[in-house]
């Protein structure tokens, strides 16, 4: 084993003979919360509605009869404020009179309740997923118990009490709130994504490997001669709902002081480890 500065940039590596692997942090399952958020801020946009703020007690009618101009008399819907109530000032524009133009309804927010419901859940999804491994046994108790909760709930009848107390939760976000969490989310899932988790690597070659694991520190080579290899895809949720077929990879070297590096969250690890044992055969038929 050796022990070499690290080169300033990315790692030069050999097209032919080279596999870089990185290690990702758990920010990487988050992708599904701003990929959500963004699809509900298009559908938002598309469902046109506006959020209008009014007083408590305002009357919401189909056919309040108003007075147009003088002897004309129109029907029409509308949302009348109690007596002594007043409608929520334009604070963009400068008042002239006591009581300025009210605040006219501009922002978008859907009329369905859904979307925030569904914003809702997927945000807790990732959070319970990203947080709590649910490896081997785990996940198969998870998806026995959730198959028999539904088995049970439905033979007891108890779906249709629990689906009407659903329908009352309301969760209204609306299309600004959609745009901003979901941008910062993103932007800051890219950056660890492309630069961050790009700074823990291995390098495999046809003889040896090479590990870099800070910033800061420098690259360790060691030969490939008796070094092994264990992929971890155990759990269910995280490696193959959320990580589409992600895993952790586990390298042990040979010699007399092997050392254990562990690589967490690495993307299509099943075919990484087939393309390290392509390495190491073509090291054999050199």
């Amino acid at each position: 084993m050796s022990t070499a500065a690290k080169p300033s940039g990315a790692p030069k590596l050999d097209a032919e003979k080279d596999l870089v692997i990185y290690s990702h942090s758990p920010l990487f399952y988050w992708w599904p919360v701003w990929a959500v958020g963004f699809i509900l801020a298009l559908m938002t946009l598309i469902d046109g509605g506006r959020m209008a703020i009014v007083p408590h007690d305002t009357e919401a009618r189909r056919n309040w009869r108003i007075e147009i101009s003088r002897d004309n008399f129109e029907t029409r819907e509308g949302l009348i404020l109690p007596k002594d109530k007043h409608l929520y000032p334009d604070k963009s524009v400068k008042p002239e009179e006591a009581l300025p133009d009210p605040e006219k309804p501009q922002v978008h927010m859907a009329h369905s309740k859904n979307l925030g419901v569904w914003f809702a859940f997927v945000l807790l999804l990732i959070i319970i997923v990203s947080s709590v491994p649910l490896r081997g046994l785990w996940s198969i108790v998870i998806i026995v118990s959730l198959i028999l909760i539904v088995t049970i709930f439905a033979l007891l009848d108890w779906w249709d009490p629990i689906l009407s107390a659903i329908t009352l939760l309301r969760i209204h976000i609306n299309l600004g709130g959609y745009v901003s969490i979901s941008l910062a989310l993103f932007i800051i899932w890219a950056v660890t994504f492309f630069f961050f988790d790009r700074q823990t690597y291995l390098i495999f070659s046809a003889g040896q490997v090479r590990v870099y694991q800070q910033i800061g520190e420098g690259e360790k080579v060691f030969d490939t001669t008796n070094m092994t290899f264990e992929k971890k895809q155990n759990d269910f949720f995280r490696h193959w709902i959320v990580g589409l077929g992600s895993g952790d990879l586990k390298v042990k070297t040979g010699g007399p002081h092997p050392e254990e590096f562990d690589l967490h969250n690495v993307l299509f690890v099943g075919n990484r480890v087939k393309q390290i044992e392509q390495r190491l055969k073509s090291r054999e038929v050199v």
